[in-house]
C-alpha cells in the first residue's frame, strides 16, 4: 500500500523543506509559490491522478458486460500519466487497474508483455495493447 504513494510523499515532503528553507531566507513569496509546485507534482504522481481503480477480476467483468477496455497502470509511471492525462474526460470510459494494488493484476500484464510488467497496458476485448499510441486509445474510448 504504502509502495503506491511514495513518489507522491517524497514531493510532499521536499517541498516543505524547499518552503521552509526560503521561509527561513526571509523569502514567503518563492517558498509559497515552490510549495505549491511540489504539491501539484505530489498530486499528479499519485493515485488521486486517475479514475477509481478496480481489482482485475471485477474489471474483467464489467468489461465483458459494457465493452470497455481495461488500462493496467501503476503510480509514479510517467507513460500512465501521459495517457491518463491525453484522455482527459474519455479516461472516465475505461476500467483502471492498479497492478501495484492487485497481484492478479500484475500477473495479466505480464502474461501480454512478455513477462515484463509494461505499463500502461490496455486490454479491449481479446486484444492487449502494451504502451497504446495516444491517439488511437482516445479513438477506441470514443467509439466504445
Amino acid at each position: 500500500m504504502l509502495r503506491r504513494w511514495v513518489l507522491a510523499i517524497l514531493m510532499a515532503t521536499c517541498g516543505v523543506l524547499v518552503a521552509a528553507a526560503q521561509l527561513a531566507d526571509d523569502l514567503p513569496v518563492v517558498g509559497g509559490v515552490e510549495l505549491v509546485v511540489f504539491l501539484a507534482l505530489a498530486l499528479l504522481l499519485s493515485p488521486w491522478a486517475f479514475p477509481r481503480s478496480m481489482g482485475a477480476a471485477e474489471a474483467q467483468r464489467a468489461s465483458a458486460l459494457d465493452g470497455r477496455p481495461i488500462v493496467y497502470w501503476r503510480p509514479g509511471c510517467h507513460y500512465c500519466l501521459r495517457l491518463r492525462f491525453s484522455l482527459g474526460r474519455l479516461a472516465r470510459r475505461a476500467h483502471w487497474v492498479d497492478i501495484w494494488r492487485d497481484p492478479a493484476a500484475a500477473a495479466a500484464v505480464r502474461a501480454v508483455a512478455g513477462g515484463n510488467e509494461t505499463v500502461p497496458t490496455v486490454a479491449l476485448g481479446d486484444q492487449a495493447v502494451v504502451n497504446p499510441d495516444r491517439a488511437w486509445f482516445r479513438e477506441q474510448l470514443r467509439s466504445s
